[in-house]
Protein backbone atom coordinates (compact mmCIF):
# COMPACT_ATOMS: atom_id res chain seq x y z
CA UNK A 1 0.00 0.00 0.00
CA UNK A 2 1.09 3.08 -1.08
CA UNK A 3 2.20 6.46 1.49
CA UNK A 4 0.92 9.65 0.49
CA UNK A 5 3.51 12.35 2.09
CA UNK A 6 2.87 15.69 2.60
CA UNK A 7 5.85 18.81 3.74
CA UNK A 8 4.66 22.45 4.98
CA UNK A 9 7.95 24.52 6.11
CA UNK A 10 8.03 27.57 7.94
CA UNK A 11 11.26 29.80 8.20
CA UNK A 12 11.18 31.84 11.01
CA UNK A 13 13.14 35.01 11.74
CA UNK A 14 13.21 33.59 15.44
CA UNK A 15 12.39 30.22 16.75
CA UNK A 16 8.61 30.29 19.01
CA UNK A 17 8.57 27.10 20.16
CA UNK A 18 6.07 27.32 23.33
CA UNK A 19 3.63 29.61 21.47
CA UNK A 20 3.55 27.39 18.00
CA UNK A 21 3.31 24.41 19.83
CA UNK A 22 0.56 25.56 22.51
CA UNK A 23 -1.89 26.91 19.67
CA UNK A 24 -1.20 23.79 17.62
CA UNK A 25 -2.24 21.07 20.37
CA UNK A 26 -6.04 21.85 19.62
CA UNK A 27 -6.09 21.47 16.06
CA UNK A 28 -4.91 17.70 16.61
CA UNK A 29 -7.04 17.32 19.62
CA UNK A 30 -9.80 17.75 17.13
CA UNK A 31 -8.62 15.20 15.08
CA UNK A 32 -7.99 12.78 18.03
CA UNK A 33 -4.87 12.22 17.61
CA UNK A 34 -2.43 11.00 20.51
CA UNK A 35 0.75 13.52 20.89
CA UNK A 36 4.28 12.05 21.67
CA UNK A 37 6.60 14.64 22.81
CA UNK A 38 10.62 13.56 22.26
CA UNK A 39 13.87 14.85 23.69
CA UNK A 40 15.97 16.84 21.68
CA UNK A 41 18.29 17.14 24.02
CA UNK A 42 17.80 21.60 23.67
CA UNK A 43 18.05 21.04 19.56
CA UNK A 44 14.25 22.57 19.51
CA UNK A 45 10.84 21.26 19.66
CA UNK A 46 9.82 17.47 18.13
CA UNK A 47 6.31 15.99 19.04
CA UNK A 48 4.44 13.08 17.02
CA UNK A 49 0.78 13.22 16.47
CA UNK A 50 -0.62 9.83 15.66
CA UNK A 51 -4.50 9.19 14.65
CA UNK A 52 -6.82 6.65 14.54
CA UNK A 53 -6.81 6.62 10.63
CA UNK A 54 -2.87 5.60 10.73
CA UNK A 55 -2.20 9.35 9.69
CA UNK A 56 1.42 10.26 11.49
CA UNK A 57 2.58 14.21 11.59
CA UNK A 58 5.81 15.24 12.73
CA UNK A 59 6.18 18.44 14.17
CA UNK A 60 9.77 20.26 14.67
CA UNK A 61 10.61 23.64 15.35
CA UNK A 62 14.56 24.15 15.51
CA UNK A 63 17.09 26.53 17.07
CA UNK A 64 17.97 28.20 13.93
CA UNK A 65 14.20 29.08 13.54
CA UNK A 66 12.73 26.18 11.11
CA UNK A 67 9.21 24.67 11.42
CA UNK A 68 8.43 22.11 9.60
CA UNK A 69 5.08 19.99 9.58
CA UNK A 70 5.76 16.21 7.94
CA UNK A 71 1.87 14.51 7.28
CA UNK A 72 1.98 10.96 6.38
CA UNK A 73 -1.50 9.22 5.38
CA UNK A 74 -2.25 5.93 3.44
CA UNK A 75 -3.17 5.65 0.12
CA UNK A 76 -7.11 5.25 0.44
CA UNK A 77 -7.41 8.03 3.05
CA UNK A 78 -9.96 10.67 2.45
CA UNK A 79 -7.25 13.28 0.54
CA UNK A 80 -10.17 16.29 1.15
CA UNK A 81 -9.98 15.58 5.14
CA UNK A 82 -6.02 15.81 5.14
CA UNK A 83 -5.85 19.03 2.88
CA UNK A 84 -8.50 20.25 4.58
CA UNK A 85 -5.89 19.57 8.18
CA UNK A 86 -2.95 20.80 6.53
CA UNK A 87 -5.23 24.63 5.18
CA UNK A 88 -5.99 24.73 9.04
CA UNK A 89 -2.78 24.02 10.76
CA UNK A 90 -1.00 26.38 8.22
CA UNK A 91 -3.38 29.46 8.45
CA UNK A 92 -3.47 28.79 12.38
CA UNK A 93 0.75 29.13 11.89
CA UNK A 94 0.05 32.09 9.97
CA UNK A 95 -2.08 33.91 12.46
CA UNK A 96 0.43 32.35 15.52
CA UNK A 97 3.64 33.39 14.12
CA UNK A 98 2.30 36.69 12.11
CA UNK A 99 5.27 38.94 11.67
CA UNK A 100 7.57 36.23 12.34
CA UNK A 101 7.80 34.33 9.32
CA UNK A 102 10.25 34.55 6.44
CA UNK A 103 8.94 32.59 3.89
CA UNK A 104 6.13 29.54 3.70
CA UNK A 105 6.60 26.35 1.75
CA UNK A 106 4.20 23.56 0.76
CA UNK A 107 5.04 20.58 -1.15
CA UNK A 108 2.81 18.67 -3.61
CA UNK A 109 2.62 15.12 -2.08
CA UNK A 110 5.51 12.78 -2.38
CA UNK A 111 3.88 9.04 -2.96
CA UNK A 112 6.23 6.53 -1.18
CA UNK A 113 5.87 2.53 -2.13
CA UNK A 114 3.38 3.23 -5.08
CA UNK A 115 3.27 0.18 -7.55
CA UNK A 116 3.93 2.83 -10.60
CA UNK A 117 7.00 4.49 -9.56
CA UNK A 118 7.20 7.84 -10.84
CA UNK A 119 10.68 9.12 -9.00
CA UNK A 120 13.92 9.08 -11.04
CA UNK A 121 16.59 11.41 -10.25
CA UNK A 122 18.56 13.52 -12.73
CA UNK A 123 22.29 12.70 -13.35
CA UNK A 124 23.09 15.68 -11.32
CA UNK A 125 21.31 14.40 -8.25
CA UNK A 126 17.78 16.67 -8.25
CA UNK A 127 14.54 14.45 -8.07
CA UNK A 128 11.75 14.83 -10.66
CA UNK A 129 8.62 13.93 -10.50
CA UNK A 130 7.38 11.98 -13.77
CA UNK A 131 3.79 11.84 -15.03
CA UNK A 132 4.37 7.99 -15.31
CA UNK A 133 0.87 5.99 -14.95
CA UNK A 134 1.85 2.37 -16.13
CA UNK A 135 4.50 0.15 -16.33
CA UNK A 136 4.58 -1.68 -19.70
CA UNK A 137 7.19 -3.86 -19.26
CA UNK A 138 9.67 -5.08 -17.08
CA UNK A 139 11.73 -7.97 -16.77
CA UNK A 140 15.00 -8.86 -15.88
CA UNK A 141 17.73 -9.59 -18.52
CA UNK A 142 21.17 -11.29 -17.74
CA UNK A 143 22.64 -8.15 -17.91
CA UNK A 144 20.33 -5.38 -16.50
CA UNK A 145 16.76 -4.54 -15.06
CA UNK A 146 14.72 -3.23 -18.40
CA UNK A 147 11.63 -1.51 -17.60
CA UNK A 148 9.71 0.61 -19.98
CA UNK A 149 7.10 2.64 -18.64
CA UNK A 150 4.62 5.23 -20.16
CA UNK A 151 4.49 8.62 -19.39
CA UNK A 152 1.69 11.07 -20.71
CA UNK A 153 3.99 13.54 -21.66
CA UNK A 154 7.14 11.71 -23.48
CA UNK A 155 5.59 8.79 -24.16
CA UNK A 156 7.02 4.83 -23.44
CA UNK A 157 9.90 5.68 -21.26
CA UNK A 158 12.89 2.73 -21.54
CA UNK A 159 14.61 2.93 -18.08
CA UNK A 160 18.00 0.86 -17.43
CA UNK A 161 19.16 -0.33 -13.95
CA UNK A 162 17.24 2.70 -12.45
CA UNK A 163 18.33 5.31 -15.19
CA UNK A 164 16.20 7.22 -17.72
CA UNK A 165 17.82 5.99 -21.54
CA UNK A 166 15.71 7.08 -24.16
CA UNK A 167 11.41 8.16 -24.05
CA UNK A 168 9.63 8.48 -27.69
CA UNK A 169 9.57 12.06 -27.30
CA UNK A 170 13.89 12.52 -27.34
CA UNK A 171 14.17 12.48 -31.11
CA UNK A 172 16.69 15.22 -29.99
CA UNK A 173 19.15 12.80 -28.15
CA UNK A 174 19.21 10.97 -31.52
CA UNK A 175 19.41 13.68 -33.74
CA UNK A 176 22.32 14.68 -31.32
CA UNK A 177 24.66 11.77 -31.01
CA UNK A 178 24.18 11.34 -35.18
CA UNK A 179 25.69 14.90 -35.67
CA UNK A 180 22.80 17.15 -35.40
CA UNK A 181 21.90 17.19 -39.29
CA UNK A 182 25.47 18.42 -40.42
CA UNK A 183 27.31 14.93 -41.42
CA UNK A 184 25.92 13.28 -44.91
CA UNK A 185 25.21 9.75 -44.20
CA UNK A 186 24.65 8.82 -48.03
CA UNK A 187 26.88 5.39 -49.14
CA UNK A 188 28.58 5.48 -45.70
CA UNK A 189 29.24 2.75 -43.65
CA UNK A 190 27.91 3.23 -39.77
CA UNK A 191 29.04 1.26 -36.54
CA UNK A 192 26.80 1.63 -33.48
CA UNK A 193 27.92 0.49 -30.41
CA UNK A 194 24.44 0.02 -28.56
CA UNK A 195 21.13 1.11 -29.10
CA UNK A 196 18.96 -1.12 -28.54
CA UNK A 197 16.23 0.73 -28.61
CA UNK A 198 16.53 1.14 -31.66
CA UNK A 199 16.12 5.09 -32.51
CA UNK A 200 19.74 5.65 -33.91
CA UNK A 201 19.03 3.02 -36.12
CA UNK A 202 15.89 4.14 -37.36
CA UNK A 203 16.69 7.53 -38.07
CA UNK A 204 20.18 6.28 -39.47
CA UNK A 205 18.57 4.32 -41.88
CA UNK A 206 16.16 7.22 -43.79
CA UNK A 207 19.60 8.50 -44.60
CA UNK A 208 20.57 6.00 -47.57
CA UNK A 209 23.86 4.48 -45.76
CA UNK A 210 25.61 2.00 -47.71
CA UNK A 211 25.47 -0.05 -44.36
CA UNK A 212 25.00 0.24 -40.42
CA UNK A 213 26.02 -2.39 -38.02
CA UNK A 214 24.42 -2.11 -34.79
CA UNK A 215 26.30 -4.39 -31.86
CA UNK A 216 23.84 -4.35 -28.76
CA UNK A 217 24.56 -7.33 -26.22
CA UNK A 218 21.23 -7.53 -24.60
CA UNK A 219 18.15 -9.13 -26.88
CA UNK A 220 15.53 -8.58 -24.46
CA UNK A 221 16.05 -4.29 -24.64
CA UNK A 222 15.64 -5.24 -28.14
CA UNK A 223 12.48 -7.36 -27.74
CA UNK A 224 11.21 -4.82 -25.09
CA UNK A 225 11.86 -1.86 -27.40
CA UNK A 226 10.27 -3.67 -31.04
CA UNK A 227 6.80 -3.79 -29.17
CA UNK A 228 6.97 -0.83 -26.68
CA UNK A 229 8.93 1.71 -28.45
CA UNK A 230 8.29 1.42 -31.83
CA UNK A 231 7.83 5.50 -32.04
CA UNK A 232 11.23 5.75 -31.71
CA UNK A 233 12.08 2.67 -33.32
CA UNK A 234 9.80 2.26 -36.18
CA UNK A 235 10.16 -1.45 -37.96
CA UNK A 236 13.61 -1.52 -37.77
CA UNK A 237 13.97 -3.99 -34.89
CA UNK A 238 11.19 -6.54 -36.81
CA UNK A 239 14.02 -8.18 -38.62
CA UNK A 240 18.13 -8.71 -37.48
CA UNK A 241 18.34 -7.99 -41.11
CA UNK A 242 17.38 -5.39 -43.58
CA UNK A 243 18.60 -3.97 -46.69
CA UNK A 244 21.54 -1.35 -45.61
CA UNK A 245 21.85 -3.18 -41.82
CA UNK A 246 22.51 -5.79 -39.53
CA UNK A 247 21.86 -6.22 -35.96
CA UNK A 248 24.58 -8.17 -33.91
CA UNK A 249 23.65 -9.43 -30.64
CA UNK A 250 27.18 -9.64 -29.54
CA UNK A 251 29.10 -8.14 -26.88
CA UNK A 252 30.89 -5.49 -28.81
CA UNK A 253 34.43 -5.11 -27.07
CA UNK A 254 35.32 -8.82 -29.01
CA UNK A 255 33.52 -7.29 -31.99
CA UNK A 256 35.68 -4.39 -32.43
CA UNK A 257 39.13 -6.03 -31.38
CA UNK A 258 38.15 -8.79 -34.62
CA UNK A 259 37.69 -5.39 -36.80
CA UNK A 260 40.95 -3.95 -35.63
CA UNK A 261 42.38 -7.29 -36.73
CA UNK A 262 41.12 -7.21 -39.83
CA UNK A 263 41.36 -3.23 -40.82
CA UNK A 264 37.75 -2.71 -41.24
CA UNK A 265 37.12 0.63 -41.14
CA UNK A 266 33.64 2.92 -40.59
CA UNK A 267 33.00 6.66 -41.86
CA UNK A 268 30.84 7.19 -38.55
CA UNK A 269 31.06 5.16 -35.20
CA UNK A 270 28.13 6.05 -33.10
CA UNK A 271 28.92 4.98 -29.47
CA UNK A 272 25.64 4.60 -27.40
CA UNK A 273 26.63 2.41 -24.75
CA UNK A 274 27.05 4.20 -21.57
CA UNK A 275 27.18 8.08 -20.47
CA UNK A 276 30.13 9.23 -19.09
CA UNK A 277 30.95 7.97 -15.23
CA UNK A 278 30.10 11.05 -12.62
CA UNK A 279 33.14 10.45 -10.51
CA UNK A 280 36.33 8.35 -9.99
CA UNK A 281 35.26 6.46 -7.12
CA UNK A 282 36.38 2.68 -7.12
CA UNK A 283 33.13 1.44 -7.93
CA UNK A 284 33.37 3.47 -10.89
CA UNK A 285 36.79 2.78 -12.19
CA UNK A 286 35.57 -0.37 -14.57
CA UNK A 287 33.40 1.81 -16.16
CA UNK A 288 36.29 4.06 -16.97
CA UNK A 289 38.47 1.53 -18.04
CA UNK A 290 35.55 -0.10 -20.49
CA UNK A 291 35.25 3.90 -22.06
CA UNK A 292 38.76 4.30 -22.75
CA UNK A 293 38.76 0.82 -24.09
CA UNK A 294 35.78 1.20 -26.07
CA UNK A 295 37.38 5.09 -27.37
CA UNK A 296 40.88 3.19 -28.42
CA UNK A 297 39.36 0.58 -30.14
CA UNK A 298 36.80 3.20 -32.26
CA UNK A 299 39.23 5.23 -33.00
CA UNK A 300 41.49 2.33 -34.57
CA UNK A 301 38.43 1.12 -36.91
CA UNK A 302 37.53 4.47 -37.97
CA UNK A 303 38.94 6.08 -41.22
CA UNK A 304 40.88 8.86 -41.51
CA UNK A 305 38.20 11.41 -42.01
CA UNK A 306 35.50 9.73 -40.07
CA UNK A 307 34.06 11.00 -37.18
CA UNK A 308 32.84 9.63 -33.40
CA UNK A 309 29.60 10.23 -31.76
CA UNK A 310 28.98 9.76 -27.85
CA UNK A 311 27.21 11.29 -25.26
CA UNK A 312 29.02 12.44 -22.55
CA UNK A 313 26.39 13.40 -19.08
CA UNK A 314 24.68 16.38 -17.79
CA UNK A 315 25.98 20.06 -18.07
CA UNK A 316 25.94 20.47 -14.95
CA UNK A 317 28.55 17.68 -14.27
CA UNK A 318 31.96 20.12 -15.16
CA UNK A 319 34.29 18.20 -13.59
CA UNK A 320 32.88 14.73 -14.80
CA UNK A 321 32.77 15.86 -18.31
CA UNK A 322 36.79 17.59 -17.86
CA UNK A 323 37.74 13.89 -16.76
CA UNK A 324 36.53 13.09 -19.65
CA UNK A 325 38.28 15.14 -22.13
CA UNK A 326 41.35 14.11 -20.33
CA UNK A 327 41.00 10.79 -21.61
CA UNK A 328 40.78 11.70 -24.91
CA UNK A 329 44.34 13.18 -24.69
CA UNK A 330 45.07 9.66 -23.25
CA UNK A 331 44.33 7.30 -26.33
CA UNK A 332 46.84 5.56 -28.82
CA UNK A 333 45.67 7.69 -31.42
CA UNK A 334 45.66 11.95 -31.33
CA UNK A 335 42.25 13.34 -31.96
CA UNK A 336 40.41 16.62 -31.81
CA UNK A 337 36.98 16.88 -30.51
CA UNK A 338 33.96 19.26 -30.08
CA UNK A 339 31.33 19.52 -27.80
CA UNK A 340 27.03 20.25 -28.21
CA UNK A 341 24.83 21.23 -25.60
CA UNK A 342 20.99 19.27 -26.10
CA UNK A 343 17.86 19.34 -24.23
CA UNK A 344 16.57 15.80 -23.70
CA UNK A 345 13.11 15.85 -23.31
CA UNK A 346 12.60 13.25 -20.81
CA UNK A 347 15.95 13.79 -19.25
CA UNK A 348 14.83 17.47 -17.86
CA UNK A 349 18.25 18.54 -18.24
CA UNK A 350 20.65 19.80 -20.51
CA UNK A 351 22.88 16.73 -22.05
CA UNK A 352 26.54 17.27 -23.28
CA UNK A 353 27.34 15.20 -26.54
CA UNK A 354 30.78 14.77 -28.10
CA UNK A 355 32.01 14.74 -32.11
CA UNK A 356 35.68 13.12 -32.33
CA UNK A 357 37.53 13.12 -34.59
CA UNK A 358 41.25 12.02 -35.47
CA UNK A 359 43.96 14.84 -36.06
Amino acid sequence: MALRHYTLDFNLSAPDCPTTVHGLQSIFQEQEMTETVHDTEGHGYLATFIGKNGRLVILRVTALGLLTIDLQCCEGDNIVQVENLLNTLEEKLRSLLHGNIKRVKRLPALTRGAAVDRYWPTADGRLVEYDIDRVVYDEDSAYQNIKIMHSRQFGNILILNGDVNLAESDLPYTQAIMGRGKENYAGKEVLILGGGDGGILAEAVKLKPKMITMVEIDQMVIDGCRTHMRKACGSVLDNLKGECYQVLVEDCVPVLKKYVEEGKTFDYVINDLTAVPISTAPEEDSTWEFLQLILDLSIKVLRPTGKYFTQGNSANLTETLALYEEQLGRLSCPVDFSKEVVCVPSYMELWVFYTIWKK
